[in-house]
């Protein structure tokens, strides 16, 4: 299944849509110039299809284009990164 991943700048997250539903978020807030990821969640419903990693990548290829760094306090987030190192160089 894939979903669209958008910007919701007036809310602070992206947002992962299928359907024209909402199912899954990842909130941000910036702090200091850096991007910090406190929260990502993906409707228990369609876990293990690989929408949280779609929804976090988009995110993370965002906040590249801006030339901000990250802050991964999202244990997904996180783990994320680790397991994809070419967002390594985002961590701040």
């Amino acid at each position: 299944m894939r979903a669209e991943v958008q910007h919701n700048v007036e809310a602070s997250r992206y947002e992962l849509v299928h359907d024209g539903r909402v199912v899954g978020v990842a909130d941000y807030r910036v702090r200091d110039g850096a991007v910090v990821f406190p929260h990502t969640e993906v409707d228990p419903a369609l876990r293990g299809q690989g929408l949280a990693a779609q929804l976090v990548r988009h995110a993370l290829d965002d906040v590249r284009s801006t030339g901000r760094r990250v802050v991964p306090s999202c244990w997904y987030v996180a783990r994320f990164i680790d397991d994809n190192p070419e967002y390594a160089d985002l961590v701040a």
